[in-house]
């Protein structure tokens, strides 16, 4: 943690210059915690910055973010079509149970996925488009339970 301190003088000739000045700190420092007081005698605020600076990349590329299974439009095989009729079937239930639109608890194109990918473990089910930490730790023992299970 650093500290700066700023004096923002009250007569116009200076105000706008020392809050250009304040307002270009505050766009590239993380401000932790901040102290003012007004200096009478001298007639301007005394302000201390504690701050960590924030290292600002500009036209910098990004790393990609890990590529997730997403099955396209490929035809199923029997197994398959079997595992995607019982996921609807599971997600049908489970969305009436929760009282909340079928595509809240999984998307078509998800459970799709979920039918071709076979995942076995919870690590896995990160692996397919849509499948979050939420998703995962509200369905996904189910889900894994009714693959082993067919």
């Amino acid at each position: 943690m650093k500290v700066k301190v700023f004096k923002i003088r009250i007569n116009e000739e200076f105000l706008h210059k020392d809050q250009r000045m304040l307002d270009a700190f505050l766009e590239s420092h993380e401000i932790i915690k901040v102290e003012t007081a007004f200096v009478n005698d001298e007639n301007y605020w005394s302000v201390v910055m504690y701050f960590d600076e924030i290292k600002i990349a500009k036209d910098s590329v990004k790393e990609p973010k890990h590529v997730k299974y997403s099955a396209e439009d490929d035809a199923l095989t029997s197994d398959e079509t079997a595992i995607l009729e019982a996921l609807k079937y599971w997600r049908s239930e489970k969305a009436k149970e929760q009282n909340l639109p079928s595509y809240f608890i999984a998307t078509n194109k998800e459970l799709l996925s979920v039918a071709k990918y076979k995942p076995a473990k919870k690590e896995e089910l990160l692996d397919i488009k849509g499948f979050g930490k939420h998703k995962i730790e509200n369905y996904g023992e189910e889900i894994l339970e009714l693959l082993e299970s067919i």
